[in-house]
């Protein structure tokens, strides 16, 4: 039986297939985003309660009311914005999907969606998926700052929607208080929906802030903000996020997810609840904590052939590697694997157009240990 398929350029995930090549070379795996360290002993703790005690039925669709009281009341400690539980958080299974749901309940055949270049790689086709067309600003090199003269020659009376990350992913840059005030006016007068993505909120470095959507209420009033719990508590196998939107675009989003997924793992969210309340400092201490691991794998590579790029947020370090080889960062990335036993990204995957920069990516989320010895692995190069 023969499709036509709606995404003829999409294959396997670049994560999918980096980590597939580690394991059959016994390679140190810093390709795919996830921690190689367990979550906190209290909320496995209260997982295990939960289920015990019988919440193992259907939750509420919107997600647990104890989880959006926790998350509003996180919300207004953090950026000073009051959040009604009832209306304008929903909690998802997982980050992409919040993404997607947002962009489905938005845009429609012909809308166009502005993100940036490098961009995470479930964006294009969430919005090819919904018939939209994607419209790239690139991020300039090497420090993957926004030319806002740029996305403003990109508006046009079909743009439905601007998606920024920030953290980003891959590049580690963080955005400014600057950048929120050029989008504020960018978008003054339009009818643009923003969807920004702040799953690395709690992992901004140097004792930079976070300039959540929510701090800015004439782009909160118009955008879908979404946040990770697997990103903050080390539990990315989870899959649950969750999503904060005005009332309107939120009821819009509600009417998505209900049919996407319609509700999410119930004992989980009930111990996320408890565990927000009862150790806020565990998110507070964050940056600090991922700081540490940043500065020790840049202590690493320190006499190695690596240039280290900036890395203001998230848990990667990107790195040039044209002192080394002049090869395609595709084909670096996969000799790197099988030949020096070290798994990394390469960031071409995650632009539109060919980039001559020679620049792969390193996730940092894990013990010492690996990250000493894939540190002597690259040294070695």
């Amino acid at each position: 039986m023969l499709i036509s398929s709606k995404l003829p350029a999409v294959g396997t995930t670049i994560f999918t297939v980096m980590s597939r090549l580690a394991a059959e070379h016994g390679a140190i795996n810093l390709s795919q985003g996830f921690p190689d360290f367990s979550p906190p002993a209290r909320l496995l703790e209260r997982v295990t309660h939960y289920m015990a005690a019988g919440a193992n039925q259907y939750p509420p669709m919107a997600g647990v009311l104890p989880l959006r009281e926790a998350i509003a009341e996180k919300v207004n400690r953090l950026y000073g914005a009051r959040v009604d539980v009832e209306s304008e958080v929903t909690v998802t299974a997982g980050a992409t999907q919040a993404i997607f749901t947002a962009i489905s309940a938005c845009v429609r055949p012909g809308d166009e969606v502005i993100v940036f270049a490098p961009v995470y790689d479930s964006y294009g086709p969430g919005i090819e998926l919904n018939g939209g067309v994607v419209k790239y600003a690139q991020l300039r090199f090497p420090d993957y700052r926004p030319d806002w003269t740029e996305v403003r020659s990109l508006i046009t009376p079909r743009t439905r929607m601007i998606i920024i990350n920030s953290p980003h992913n891959p590049s580690a840059a963080v955005l400014t208080a600057a950048d929120m005030l050029e989008l504020e006016q960018a978008i003054n007068g339009t009818n643009i929906v923003i969807v920004s993505d702040e799953v690395y909120e709690h992992v901004v470095f140097d004792g930079a802030r976070h300039e959540s959507v929510l701090r800015y209420p004439r782009l909160a009033e118009r955008s879908f903000v979404v946040s990770s719990f697997g990103k903050t508590y080390h539990v990315t196998g989870w899959k649950i996020a969750y999503c904060v939107a005005p009332r309107e675009l939120m009821a819009e989003f509600r009417k998505a997810h209900q049919f996407i997924v319609f509700t999410v793992h119930h004992p989980s969210q009930l111990a996320l609840a408890d565990f927000m309340r009862e150790a806020p400092e565990f998110a507070d201490e964050l940056a600090t904590f991922y700081q540490g691991k940043r500065d020790f794998f840049r202590q690493q590579l320190e006499d190695s052939r690596f240039t280290l790029l900036p890395s203001a947020g998230t848990y990667f370090q990107l790195a040039q590697y044209d002192a080394i080889s002049d090869e395609a960062d595709t084909d670096f990335v996969r000799r790197l694997t099988t030949q020096h036993g070290v798994a990394a990204i390469p960031v071409s995957v995650f632009s539109p157009h060919a980039t001559s920069e020679r620049v792969i990516r390193f996730c940092f989320a894990k013990n010492e240990a690996t990250l000493a010895a894939a540190g002597a692995r690259l040294r070695a190069i």
